[in-house]
């Protein structure tokens, strides 16, 4: 499938195969509205969460709430704009698509490879986030874990699409009903005090020990990068829409949960459990909510807690590989990458693309073998500056194609992005902070020395294809 291009004067128009994607793109749309709907959920609950807000809560202290707070608003106007794209032409592989539409051919490229990095790269975090959650039990080396971890979800991606998103459904709802459970039995301690902590629990923790901003605002902006971190994925709803049945119904609904999502999962959450045990008393690299069940004496409910988080770590990875075989054969549909790529089994999967991307996977347990403790910061630091390239494309997208239909030279979406342009353009500006604030911390700037030499693969790899096939549409220059 080759993404509608629009021509010099600005003119262009839906891609003639957007009315019927499935026959287009070979897939099935065997995905459901509770599916859709529960991987949007899901996927807005991982590591960044259950894992990295450790870290973030011993820089931030209870100011952590607010920095997730600001930054679901923003996660919400980017998911709006997603939207409004969405409904003009929902395809599969859309970022890079709307990217080359509206961009360019090079623009397209990059985002495509840029965000199959971003999942391998994610892939290899939440196996990491796997392999630590299992030392709870067991005293076994990282890698072994990440090595197994790897092999079953793989295993688990060359089952058919409808079968993914049933058990993507059933991991998503472990999560949530976990996290609801959470919040519930710190507000039965608050109110009825119960437990160890019953006795200390008061929401006072948030402003008394240090205060509410402990580290100053610095310590604040500092977290931003594993705050943003922990809403990566949410953008995979825009992924399933070449699968979904009613995509034009099911896509508005998930993204209009985005800001009841955030608010209950990351904000409640978190003003609960720093509620019920001081934030001093919280351990980087541990998930804070473990560390919350065991302070409280709920030793069974500490063990019930990991093995929910180790769940989403893997719902994400599986996620993860979903998505890296989708976006690798968009591109070499549109002839940006090797055709082998665009093969599909019987039931409709990405099969090629799915083996490769399992395969570099495996770099992960390379990397817990050599850095066990230091795996999970180098890996989320990467795969953050990669994931927010799939964000600023789809904003930029965005503000370009509403200038577009504004001037009536394409139709106008159905599901229009309250507030753009100035909501898009405030959301580019923050995710230009927090990337300043990831040259300034030592422990991520190491992915902003990666980034050049990334674009410098693409530039040439680009450049290559483009000289070997001239006619290619998908190199043409809008």
């Amino acid at each position: 499938m080759t993404s509608a291009q629009v021509d010099d004067k600005g003119q262009g128009g839906p891609h003639p195969a957007a009315a019927d994607a499935t026959s287009a793109e070979g897939y099935q749309r065997a995905l459901g509205a509770r599916q859709i709907q529960m991987i949007a959920i899901g996927g807005a609950i991982g590591t960044g969460l259950f894992l990295g807000a450790g870290k973030a809560i011993a820089k931030a202290g209870p100011s952590l709430i607010l920095a997730y707070a600001v930054a679901g608003l923003v996660i919400f106007f980017i998911m709006r704009a997603l939207g409004e794209l969405l409904m003009y032409r929902p395809v599969s592989g859309s970022f890079s698509e709307y990217a080359r539409e509206f961009i360019g051919p090079f623009a397209g490229f990059v985002t495509g490879w840029t965000y199959w990095l971003f999942w391998v790269v994610t892939g290899i975090t939440e196996v990491t986030a796997a392999a630590q959650y299992m030392t709870f039990w067991f005293d076994i080396p990282q890698w072994v874990s990440a090595l197994i971890f790897t092999i079953i979800l793989y295993g688990v991606n060359l089952i058919s699409v409808k079968l993914f998103g049933e058990l993507e459904f059933w991991f998503s709802m472990v999560k949530v009903t976990a996290i609801v459970g959470m919040i519930l039995i710190c507000a039965g301690i608050l109110t009825l005090g119960f437990s160890d902590a019953g006795d200390t629990a008061s929401v006072t923790h948030l402003w008394s020990d240090g205060g509410f901003f402990p580290h100053g605002i610095k310590g604040t902006l500092m977290t931003l990068q594993i705050v943003m971190f922990a809403f990566l994925a949410v953008e995979l709803v825009g992924v399933t829409a070449g699968e979904s049945k009613d995509p034009k119904t099911v896509l508005p609904k998930a993204i209009n949960t985005v800001p009841w999502r955030i608010a209950v999962f990351y904000v409640g959450a978190l003003i609960m459990i720093l509620s019920v045990v001081p934030w001093t008393e919280f351990s980087p690299g541990v998930s804070p909510f473990v560390e919350a069940f065991e302070k409280m004496g709920l030793g069974l409910g500490a063990g019930i807690v990991n093995f929910v988080v180790l769940t989403a770590a893997l719902s994400s990875c599986n996620s993860g590989m979903y998505s890296t075989g989708r976006m690798l054969r968009d591109l070499a549909l549109n002839g940006q990458g090797p055709k082998l790529f665009t093969r599909l089994t019987k039931s409709g999967t990405p099969l090629v693309g799915t083996t490769v991307s399992a395969a570099l996977m495996l770099v992960g347990v390379w990397i817990n073998y050599q850095w066990p403790g230091d795996a999970f910061t180098y890996v989320v630091s990467f795969a953050t500056i990669s994931g927010m390239w799939a964000w600023i494309m789809i904003l930029m997208s965005q503000l370009r194609y509403r200038r577009l239909a504004d001037r009536g030279a394409l139709p106008q979406s159905t599901f229009r992005a309250p507030g753009a342009p100035y909501t898009s353009v405030f959301a580019l500006a923050f995710i230009g902070v927090v990337i300043v604030m990831m040259g300034i911390d030592k422990d991520t700037r190491i992915s902003l020395y990666c980034a050049p030499l990334w674009a410098l693969i693409l530039g040439v790899s680009y450049l290559v294809l483009k000289a070997r096939n001239p006619e290619n549409k998908a190199f043409a220059d809008r």
